[in-house]
């Protein structure tokens, strides 16, 4: 179970990788606690360009470390709006928590995203429903899964200390 939501009713809150309007009030309260609350640095709200409109969009996302480095993960795949305004944008984004930082949002190729999505998994629950696969699985799991999650690494930016 996901943050007192059950997994069912968190899935549904995404259909066809787009939120509903329970998903877009979740989205925008937890934008306003990343960039208000001492939360683990691992939390940021990601600031891109829309593709369309131009203007700036924000997501909360939650961040994985793995080896030094930051990424961030589509726990709703390549149709995430996320997603396409960052590969719109040519990576170029922003960090927010605490602090705001500019960076470069690179693709990982899907043959290098598994053991990021393994420690996404474990260090951001919420994104468990999303992805089928559970985080104690071997690598084989999330290897065969890989393909369908967008992984871009965090560069440019003065990456947040693990937690």
């Amino acid at each position: 179970m996901g943050l007192f939501i059950r997994d069912d009713k968190l899935r549904a809150m995404y259909r066809g990788s787009v939120g509903n309007d329970v998903a877009k009030r979740y989205a925008r309260l937890w934008t306003s606690v990343i960039t208000r609350a001492p939360l683990p640095r691992r939390w940021v709200v990601l600031e891109v360009s829309g593709r369309r409109s131009g203007k700036t969009v924000r997501f909360p996302l939650g961040m994985a470390d793995v080896d030094g480095k930051w990424y961030l993960v589509s726990m709703l795949g390549d149709e995430c709006n996320w997603v396409k305004n960052v590969r719109a944008s040519g990576g170029s984004a922003t960090l927010r928590g605490r602090r705001s930082r500019t960076c470069s949002l690179v693709e990982v190729p899907a043959e290098e995203r598994a053991p990021i999505l393994r420690r996404y998994l474990v260090k951001v629950p919420g994104a468990r429903p999303h992805i089928p696969v559970d985080r104690r699985a071997p690598a084989a799991a999330f290897e065969a899964v890989a393909p369908r999650f967008p992984v871009f690494r965090v560069d440019d930016a003065r990456p947040p200390r693990a937690v």
